[in-house]
């Protein structure tokens, strides 16, 4: 449970905006993400605290700069990227307070201790774990011991990792964990999501498993519900065009809406193990096919193939009989159309 709210396989999945640095560093544009996010339904929104200083450090040289081809900030110094992207400590009491004026729950992912210690004071219900950050342990130890429900992104961690991260998070005071199955690469393709992790990993650490997506569109979080994910987090944008550091894999309203709904609508079809007609099948029964006499049949007439035939509706006896129908007698005048019942033959 975070700030009241149930999570779990008996709920709706827990669904989270994650604003990051979609703000472009501006106060009004943050404040309206939060607006935008309320009105899609969703039901948490997660800011990232830290400064570029509790991130790295302001050095150009290669080990300091992004490199990977693929990658949306190839060429940049971390220091620089983190400049950019993060969002001002002194702007987290105006956006979560704008988070509960609107019902929304509000938390964030703390990439060092003193993020830990500041967040403390604005008395968030939750922390994140981000990906990046799974193997560090102190940090783990530091979230752990505040008691507070702690959702951890398992991306690149082996499961040796995943392990000893579970472990400390339980050992130093987490009661409450949820791990997310995620890809950390920005997109992120459906055939590296690899949901059937899933289901291995809730049985493996006894733990709700939800999912951090960076794949474009809802098809990938849809799924996971079908595989058992009782969490969602998707990136949270205004509008991709308006550009930013992760407005690339982002969300936009109109999407983030329909993923609820159709998050809701997986999560409701889920159901239980069932066999035989649902309470809204059973008027459906008189549509099966069922034997009625294709043409009159008279009294004391035997009765052949050219008498019946397996049709539609439902009302006569099963097409399962039919071999045990033909040679009968009818016992009175049967008109065409009539329903073969074991009464009349």
């Amino acid at each position: 449970m975070i700030a009241g709210r149930e999570i779990g396989t008996g709920h709706t999945p827990f669904i989270i905006a994650e604003m990051s640095g979609n703000h472009n560093q501006s106060l009004d544009r943050a404040l309206a993400i939060v607006e935008a996010a309320a009105k899609t339904g969703v039901d948490a929104i997660k800011l990232q605290t830290y400064t570029a200083d509790t991130m790295t450090l302001d050095v150009n040289s290669k080990d300091f700069t992004i490199n990977d081809q693929a990658s949306l900030w190839k060429g940049q110094s971390l220091y620089n990227l983190y400049k950019q992207a993060y969002t001002p400590w002194e702007w987290h009491t105006e956006i979560f307070n704008k988070c509960k004026e609107l019902g929304l729950i509000a938390f964030s992912s703390p990439f060092d201790e003193t993020a830990v210690d500041f967040l403390e004071t604005l008395d968030v219900p939750a922390y994140k774990i981000a990906s990046f950050e799974n193997t560090d342990i102190p940090l783990i130890k530091k979230v752990a011991s505040t008691g507070k429900p702690i959702i951890m992104s398992t991306g690149m961690a082996t499961i040796a990792e995943l392990d000893e991260a579970v472990r400390t998070a339980r050992e130093y005071g987490c009661e409450q964990l949820v791990l997310l199955k995620c890809t950390s690469t920005y997109p992120a393709e459906p055939t590296n999501s690899n949901l059937a992790t899933i289901p291995h990993m809730k049985n493996l650490f006894n733990c709700d498993v939800g999912l951090s997506d960076h794949t474009m569109g809802i098809g990938v979080s849809v799924a996971s519900v079908a595989m058992g994910a009782t969490v969602i987090e998707k990136h949270f944008t205004l509008s991709r065009a308006d550009g930013g550091v992760d407005s690339a894999f982002s969300m936009e309203p109109e999407e983030m809406k329909l993923l609820v709904e159709e998050a809701a609508k997986a999560w409701q079809a889920l159901g239980k193990i069932s066999y035989g007609p649902t309470e809204g099948e059973k008027s459906s029964r008189n549509l099966r096919r069922s034997i009625y006499a294709s043409k009159d049949i008279k009294r004391g007439e035997k009765i052949s193939l050219e008498h019946v035939k397996v049709i539609r509706p439902g009302y006569g006896l099963a097409p399962k009989y039919l071999d045990q129908v033909i040679g009968r007698v009818a016992v009175d005048d049967i008109p065409q159309g009539k329903p073969i019942t074991w009464d009349i033959i």
